[in-house]
């Protein structure tokens, strides 16, 4: 990672998909009947971090809950329109991201990414395969910029092979500002990368 993304508003890692639909999900607090709550998705996410072998000062936790003088997210803050997480670390020297926007809630999505770590150390455990191969496939991608820019048939979510005019990258990007855009609880970098793809798009598509 050429710069280091931000605690918050929520830094979603370059090429990721999103989840256009929620689900709810089944995450308790400590085994209990009660449903995950913030502290408790951030301690089994630093948990697991650990055992892998991350230091501390080597994690960021990218989301867009609003964080105090101390760098821990506020008490009592309505849960963000965007309640994304993604995890960023380095591991063997090698930077890392996880991510997950499934569920509704941002501490769901934080004991999400904590219980997909916890699978894929069971991957080191039981001899199969490796860690190195486990997370092969999530590296994250360097910042874009005027020489490195995502494609936009992936930011906007078309299919590489999919005909597309103007009237569909209109559609698209209507509906993924009402998503993306600060007053609805998204960024303005993310917001700035969709600005970017639709100029992208209509300058590949032309008047067709």
């Amino acid at each position: 990672m050429t710069e280091r993304p931000t605690s918050y508003p929520l830094a979603w890692p370059l090429g990721w998909p999103r989840n256009r639909v929620r689900q709810r999900a089944r995450f308790s607090s400590d085994g209990g009947s009660k449903s995950v709550t913030i502290s408790d998705g951030l301690r089994r996410l630093e948990a697991e971090l650990k055992r892998l072998g991350v230091p501390d000062w080597n994690v960021i936790v990218s989301s867009n809950l609003v964080l105090g003088q101390r760098g821990m997210p506020l008490a009592n803050q309505a849960e963000p329109r965007d309640p994304g997480v993604a995890a960023y670390f380095k591991l063997r020297g090698k930077d890392r991201v996880l991510a997950c926007d499934r569920w509704y809630r941002t501490a769901e999505n934080l004991a999400a990414i904590a219980a997909h770590i916890d699978a894929i150390r069971r991957v080191d455990r039981y001899g199969v395969g490796t860690l190195d191969q486990a997370f092969a496939g999530y590296t994250p991608l360097p910042p874009p910029g005027a020489d490195n820019r995502a494609p936009w048939r992936a930011i906007f979510e078309f299919a590489s092979d999919a005909v597309v005019t103007r009237d569909d990258i209109d559609r698209r990007f209507k509906a993924l500002a009402m998503r993306l855009h600060p007053d609805r609880g998204g960024t303005q970098e993310g917001m700035a990368q969709l600005n970017q793809a639709r100029d992208d798009a209509m300058r590949e598509v032309g008047n067709g």
